[in-house]
């Protein structure tokens, strides 16, 4: 099968390319870049990009896609399909399933599904300690060799030093990243929001940020000393930004990402006690914010992840105490980063798709993933900066609708989505 996207204007950090050209796809693979002027082969299908950019594949290195386990909340398939129709060609799911993704059966188990589905391709990530309890390595090897590209405990982080250290060099020598989600539970216990004004004035238990602070300083140390590639998810502090900045004045193998809702909002949105503010880490002070958003500029920051946490309207409709974290994200990320970052000029076009292209393939060793160069994986995003649209949270691909971005109009989106060379989606219009 022979594919020509057509008349698009090409952004592809990777391969320092930012230009008019035509891309030209065979048997799943970019086989040729073409001038606009030419037309490709006669038996080409041909998409008309006119007026579009194309990128390479977006991939979101944090997700959680509930199967096995609760598939009343997500199942592999809708995850998905709700991450063509977000942009994003490949995703990296949490092992937080139940069971706990810890061993290579349920690794394989994921990757058939996604496989089943024929949308986007899903990369798992493993677990470090055998049902995440922080006590036994889980077997990194063997969940490596059936697929796994990192591992991590995620909201369970590994509260002893000296068991991190090991996971660190098991890692290392597995050639693995350790994904670290950065909180002291001593410090944050019980807390569901940021600890400041706001969670004063609302009569709500805070999450301090020093929590996340102290957990990023201590795993940095450690990857200092161990060599290990450490990457730190969902940064939401200042003190831990000024952290993974000096650290990579070091030399220490870190990377870092953002979740969009982490740029977008501050702890002011709990205000109303919407549960669908309701996320860890919390959302934070406009400091904070502003700190992100400066990393981001400045290149400190990595990759935008959405960290797509889906839940059962039941689940989120408890009080806010008792309610889980979390949020969708995966239609809403592209969307935001169009909204907040480029439209308000905290960075540009072939920035936005070095965060969500190219430096997550290079972060977890997704070969042939994050450019469009011949040869490469014909994973694609097709976008139109200029496109207004709203979030109709009826017409969600999730199975879940725990956003609190309903309603909410955009200017900018994917309007295309093709993996391997294969459509498989396209924004109605």
């Amino acid at each position: 099968m022979k594919l020509l996207i057509k008349n698009g204007h090409l952004i592809d950090p990777a391969a320092n390319e930012n230009t008019g050209m035509n891309v030209l796809v065979e048997d799943g693979k970019v086989v040729a870049w073409l001038r606009l002027s030419e037309d490709g082969p006669e038996d080409a299908e041909v998409f008309d990009a006119s007026g579009l950019l194309v990128a390479p594949g977006f991939i979101d290195l944090h997700v959680h896609l509930r199967e096995p386990g609760q598939e009343h909340k997500e199942t592999i398939a809708s995850g998905c399909s709700a991450a063509v129709a977000g942009g994003w060609t490949s995703i990296c799911p949490m092992p937080n399933t139940k069971p706990i993704n810890d061993n290579a059966a349920i690794t394989r188990y994921m990757i058939e599904q996604a496989e089943h589905s024929g949308l986007a391709n899903v990369f798992p990530i493993g677990a470090i300690t055998k049902s995440s309890d922080g006590v036994e390595l889980a077997e990194m090897a063997e969940m490596k060799s059936a697929g796994a590209v990192a591992v991590s405990d995620d909201g369970r982080p590994v509260p002893s030093a000296g068991m991190m250290r090991r996971a660190m060099q098991y890692a290392r020598d597995h050639n693995l990243p350790v994904i670290d989600h950065c909180e002291d539970k001593s410090l944050s216990a019980g807390g569901v929001m940021h600890e400041g004004r706001v969670s004063l004035l609302l009569g709500l238990k805070g999450m301090p940020a020093l929590a996340e602070d102290i957990d990023a300083v201590r795993d940095l140390l450690l990857a200092r000393e161990t060599g290990a590639h450490i990457h730190i998810a969902h940064v939401s502090t200042r003190g831990t930004i000024e952290a993974i900045r000096q650290a990579k004045k070091e030399g220490v193998n870190v990377t870092c990402e953002v979740a969009p809702h982490h740029f977008t909002l501050t702890d002011k949105a709990v205000e109303g006690y919407d549960t669908n503010t309701k996320m860890a880490p919390p959302l934070r002070s406009q400091d904070h914010l502003e700190a992100i958003l400066e990393a981001i500029a400045d290149g400190t920051i990595d990759a935008i992840a959405t960290d797509h946490a889906p839940h059962h309207a039941d689940e989120k409709a408890l009080e806010y105490d008792r309610a889980p974290f979390g949020i969708t994200g995966l239609e809403t990320g592209v969307g935001l980063a169009f909204n907040e970052l480029v439209h308000k000029g905290i960075i540009g076009l072939e920035r936005l798709v070095e965060l969500c292209s190219a430096n997550p393939a290079k972060i977890f060793g997704l070969a042939g993933r994050g450019t469009l160069a011949p040869g490469s994986v014909a994973d694609i995003t097709v976008l139109d900066p200029e496109l207004k649209w709203t979030y109709d949270l009826a017409v969600t691909r999730s199975k879940s609708r725990n956003s609190p971005f309903g309603g909410w109009e955009f200017v900018g989106a994917p309007v295309a989505t093709f993996v391997a060379g294969k459509h498989v989606y396209s924004r109605s219009k």
